[in-house]
């Protein structure tokens, strides 16, 4: 359905440095983006800019240069490090020959890939469909001719542009009313779960800071890991016990990354509600990660822009296997734990994670899960 870069293409990187600060730690993680994507990197062609070419976006002669490249390391497709208005991005596919890819694109890609849930799939299309209709702007000239016909062929003089605007239109409102229902489905499963006392938790964070390793360690519940950029795309809750409290439920969400794109946040809305409606945030953070401050700093701007913002954190400084950091605590002024130092590939810390969490259980919980436990043991005798 959509043109994408197939898997074992080779690429070609391009990234201009417009002064901003993180411009390295960016393109490095590009890099690791397009080979999540499963494409290969032949060649970077950087340069610095004081504002984008508005025809070409890195400008005419960089254009040249990186036409040269794509030529020498016989790549197949351009991805940019940034994002190209629709009218950029088909200039410099007629001027590379070749597929140019930008940032949002690039993510998208890889959300189309990792998606396994009906949910889940229907939450990528609709992020896809909305970044295409910006695409359909005097993008396809060559779909501009008149046909006539009837029914889904259009009605007569309706060109094949508007055609595929109405049939773009179609499907994003019917997805998004489907999305609609199975938000309203997961939102009676959280009001039953609140109504039995179960305290909720959600995992946040960046990609690739150890959400799911974390997540196994805590629910033992066997998600997929792995070293790659967006390696679990679905939530996922399990239920684990913590004694003296009664039943918690855990969800790991999506990693987020920067300019996570806003059509995504969107189109997650309904996933990423598990952050906003939970009793406290385990926000994970890959202590090893040299840009880890301005890591946390994007988490906390995509959980204020979906209105999680005010859900208490405890922060979980991951990897400190990599560090010579032993497993810690750290209390706030209110003497509870909000930082948690660990290893969730070693296992290390996890005692103390359940203990931070002891300390967040509501006290309606608390009577709640001793009070089923009574009604237990008196069910048992």
């Amino acid at each position: 359905m959509f043109d994408r870069p197939s898997g074992g293409s080779a690429a070609v990187l391009v990234s201009l440095d417009f002064g901003y600060t993180g411009y390295e730690d960016s393109l490095q993680e590009l890099h690791h983006l397009v080979t999540s994507a499963g494409m290969m990197v032949r060649s970077v062609v950087e340069g610095r800019r004081a504002k984008p070419d508005a025809a070409l976006f890195v400008g005419s002669g960089k254009a040249e240069e990186l036409k040269a490249s794509l030529v020498v390391s016989d790549a197949q497709v351009a991805v940019f490090n940034h994002d190209l208005s629709p009218a950029q991005q088909r200039n410099l596919e007629k001027l590379l020959e070749c597929r140019v890819v930008d940032r949002t694109g690039l993510i998208l890609d890889i959300f189309a890939q990792r998606a396994k849930s009906h949910e889940g799939k229907l939450q990528v299309e609709l992020a896809q469909l909305e970044h295409l209709s910006t695409r359909l702007i005097r993008g396809w000239t060559h779909l501009e001719r008149q046909k006539g016909g009837i029914g889904v062929r259009g009605g007569p003089g309706e060109t094949q542009l508007e055609l595929d605007r109405r049939l773009l239109r179609q499907r994003v409102k019917l997805l998004k009313e489907k999305l609609q229902k199975l938000k309203a489905q997961r939102g009676q499963q959280r009001r039953s779960r609140q109504r039995s006392g179960v305290m909720s938790v959600s995992l946040v964070g960046y990609t690739n800071a150890g959400k799911s390793t974390l997540f196994n360690r805590l629910t033992q519940a066997g998600a997929y890991v792995a070293d790659q950029l967006f390696a679990t795309l679905d939530t996922t809750s399990r239920k684990m016990f913590i004694p003296n409290c009664g039943s918690v439920v855990v969800s790991d969400t999506v990693g987020f990354i920067r300019h996570l794109p806003h059509a995504l946040v969107e189109a997650f809305g309904a996933t990423l509600e598990e952050a906003v409606q939970a009793d406290v945030l385990l926000h994970v953070v890959d202590i090893a990660s040299p840009a880890r401050e301005e890591q946390v700093l994007e988490v906390n701007r995509v959980l204020a822009e979906i209105g999680a913002e005010y859900v208490p954190q405890i922060l979980v400084l991951n990897k400190i296997d990599s560090t010579d950091i032993a497993p810690s605590i750290e209390r706030d002024e209110y003497g509870k734990i909000c930082k948690v130092w660990v290893s969730a590939q070693q296992g290390s810390g996890m005692e103390l994670i359940r203990q931070a969490l002891v300390e967040r259980y509501p006290h309606q919980h608390i009577h709640l899960a001793t009070q089923a436990a009574s009604n237990l043991d008196m069910v048992l005798e």
